[in-house]
């Protein structure tokens, strides 16, 4: 297990610092390349993908329509089995709503969004989703919370989705609830057929469990993007860096005790420039889950507004939602350039290239190896509601 200072905080009590990504820099080494020579390839059980990302599974910006674009750009889009897009034929109207009790300076109300998910969820539509999708031909990918995968898992699977994603705050090996049966994620991964992405895990011992559930990939990371209100609301906030580096110090130990089973390490937090993206990567992470970096994207459902899942929680929402953005161009834009400005916040991916040609890798797995060090804050700049995670 990773071993790190403890700074004593009081008489008898101890915490591990940690670091944010916009706290440690990316160190150029001796060797550059040509970046026409990078690849950005992964590679998850039998699906290749030319850009590490996966994308939040927030109805702001995956929609199946853009669940396709993202993928023929050469990401994965996930959608949401509880998401809008399962609660309504057709959530237009949805969106218009949302949009239009958005103002110049802040989103639509919390408790809009808590009366529009109050709409129940429908199977069939998740069926529906699914295949429209599917019948695009790029590689579906469908979140369903730890909380209603027993329920929701078995139509899920049945309507042919390649990747299933159970994806919580915080996930545990074994969700204990006092209402029902636990989800055991050991057992219902073993009974499977599709490869599974689990997720969120803060630190090297989460990780290296539902590493051991059998699970293809993990999520690191609680999702805190700078609309996020989970600091103030449950007192958690997860320094991605160090979080990054703990899974895949647990990635390395359980690469050996299994003789060579691979877990991708996927980063999820305040990720919305892609300096911090190239800074997850270096860190260990194998992908990046992106959300509110693709709002600005002429196709986003949601007309510029972001939202994550969470903001909508019926009883104790974690997240604001913000002002309509500007679009910036379209997701292939966005994702592959050519950048329209000089903020880090366009062509997400192809600045990724320019990074590791810059210094000297190959690949994303030569790229986990470069040097980095502490003292970057590059990435700070935020607007009111700004929560490091």
């Amino acid at each position: 297990m990773p071993v790190r200072d403890n700074v004593e905080i009081g008489l008898n009590r101890f915490a591990r610092r940690g670091y944010d990504l916009d706290e440690v820099s990316i160190v150029p080494s001796r060797r550059t390349r040509d970046h026409d020579d990078v690849s950005t390839a992964w590679q998850i059980d039998a699906f290749r993908f030319e850009i590490p990302l996966v994308t939040s599974p927030s109805d702001a910006v995956v929609s199946p329509e853009t669940a396709v674009a993202v993928g023929q750009a050469g990401g994965l889009g996930v959608l949401n089995a509880e998401g809008l897009w399962a609660r309504y034929d057709d959530p237009t109207d949805v969106y218009r709503r949302l949009r239009d009790a958005a103002g110049p300076d802040s989103g639509p109300p919390t408790a809009l969004l808590q009366e529009v998910y109050a709409e129940p969820v429908k199977p069939d539509l998740i069926a529906a989703r699914i295949k429209e999708v599917r019948d695009a031909g790029v590689t579906t990918a469908v979140r369903v919370s730890p909380q209603h995968t027993v329920a929701l898992a078995p139509t899920v699977l049945a309507a042919g989705v390649d990747l299933l994603v159970i994806q919580g705050t915080i996930v545990s090996a074994e969700h204990v609830t006092t209402g029902g049966d636990a989800l055991n994620l050991k057992e219902f991964i073993a009974d499977l057929d599709v490869p599974v992405i689990v997720g969120g895990a803060a630190d090297y011992q989460t990780a290296l469990h539902l590493m051991r559930t059998g699970a293809a990939g993990v999520i690191v990371g609680v999702g805190a993007d700078s609309w996020s209100t989970a600091d103030a609301v449950m007192g958690v906030r997860v320094p991605l860096a160090s979080a990054i580096a703990d899974a895949a110090a647990a990635r390395r130990d359980y690469l050996d005790e299994t003789g060579g089973r691979y877990v991708h390490v996927i980063a999820n937090g305040r990720i919305e420039t892609s300096g911090a993206i190239a800074r997850a990567l270096a860190c260990g992470a194998d992908a990046v889950q992106l959300g509110e970096p693709l709002r600005t994207a002429a196709e986003a459902p949601a007309g510029g507004v972001w939202w994550d899942s969470v903001a909508a929680h019926p009883r104790l929402p974690r997240g604001g939602t913000s002002a309509p953005a500007q679009a910036r161009g379209s997701l292939e834009e966005v994702l592959l350039g050519p950048a329209t400005s000089a903020d880090g916040r366009t062509n997400l991916f192809g600045a990724l290239r320019r990074t590791m040609a810059k210094t000297g890798y190959r690949d994303l797995k030569e790229f986990q190896r470069v040097d980095l060090v502490i003292g970057g804050n590059g990435d700070t700049a935020a607007g009111p509601g700004h929560l490091v995670g």
